[in-house]
């Protein structure tokens, strides 16, 4: 950490800007972490495309499905590739609180910059065992947190528990994945304290220009609609910050193709039958020079149609060549 722990929301606010991603977990061919598939990845995120930093090991990243020592594995391999380049957020959830603070500490000691906690949501809880588990967590490491309240999670956080959280000297940040009305209750609630991020790339205009969002903290748009050859996200991104609005609008309407396919494999896939997108997000990344694979059961990887489906529409977008 280059922060004390009660310098955690002020070094927050200098390192989150930009354009974040959230990465996946590649696998070699016996099943295993590819550590150097992570690396390779986290080269491509800040050679080719100048990310601002990576969540790792989150929900895209298939926590749920690696054991303690594989993501401490992924956070240490994220960490090499990043050093000197990003930060490093690592996500260090896990349903047990002890075995939370266990990955957590482990992800300061390997170098991570910041660590985010999703809500638990095995087994139900009261608002009070929410609580009970944030204060077991939050109160034993020294990082700077950020909460993840996440649809993904079936578990909505206690509006009250979040402004609760905002006070800890290191609770950071929050990344609200729900609507976005949602997002808006909680920057009203809680957004003098800490950062509060919406990664919805297409509000990420508006929250930038009417909200004061400075972060895009994180999804995997940031390697599904760029390439090494073209940053329109990058670009208006900029732009916007910069508070060249008008122009960074120009530059976010090329990208409507692109939202439409993800409305038709990604976040449409959630919102119409609750699958995670996760085996999509590899085979489009995957066609774009990312590491991509396969996921790990019980997601099971595209059919040979719908892999040729996608290879059609990536390159009717003209994100692959004819």
């Amino acid at each position: 950490m280059h922060y004390a722990r009660s310098e955690a929301k002020q070094a927050a606010r200098k390192d989150f800007t930009g354009i974040w991603a959230a990465t996946t977990t590649p696998f070699t061919a016996d099943n295993r972490v590819d550590r150097d598939a992570i690396v390779s990845d986290m080269n491509h995120l800040t050679g080719n495309l100048d990310v601002g930093g990576v969540f790792c090991t989150g929900v895209m990243g298939e926590f749920w499905a690696l054991t303690d020592e594989e993501r401490k594995l992924a956070v240490e391999a994220t960490v090499e590739g990043a050093v000197g380049k990003c930060p490093v957020l690592a996500h260090t959830g896990h349903h047990s609180a002890r075995t939370t603070v266990e990955l957590t500490r482990h992800a300061e000691q390997a170098g991570a910059d910041y660590a985010v906690v999703m809500t638990p949501y095995y087994p139900p809880s009261s608002p009070e065992g929410l609580r009970a588990w944030f204060h077991e967590v939050l109160s034993s490491v020294d990082i700077g947190m950020w909460l993840f309240d996440t649809s993904f999670s079936g578990v909505a956080m206690p509006m009250e528990l979040i402004d609760e959280l905002a006070d800890f000297e290191n609770v950071c940040g929050i990344k609200v994945g729900h609507d976005h009305a949602r997002y808006l209750e909680t920057l009203e609630r809680v957004g003098d304290r800490i950062l509060v991020c919406e990664a919805n790339e297409g509000l990420w205009l508006e929250n930038m220009r009417d909200n004061g969002q400075t972060v895009f903290m994180s999804s995997a748009v940031p390697y599904l609609y760029q390439t090494s050859a073209a940053q329109p996200m990058r670009e208006y991104t900029e732009l916007a910050l910069k508070g060249e609005y008008e122009r960074a609008a120009e530059v976010a309407a090329t990208l409507e193709p692109l939202r439409a396919l993800n409305a038709k494999w990604l976040h449409g896939q959630w919102l119409r039958d609750r699958k995670l997108p996760i085996p999509f997000i590899k085979a489009w990344s995957g066609l774009l020079g990312m590491s991509g694979g396969r996921p790990r059961v019980p997601l099971l990887d595209l059919t040979a149609e719908q892999q040729s489906e996608l290879v059609a529409d990536l390159t009717a977008v003209g994100l692959l060549s004819r």
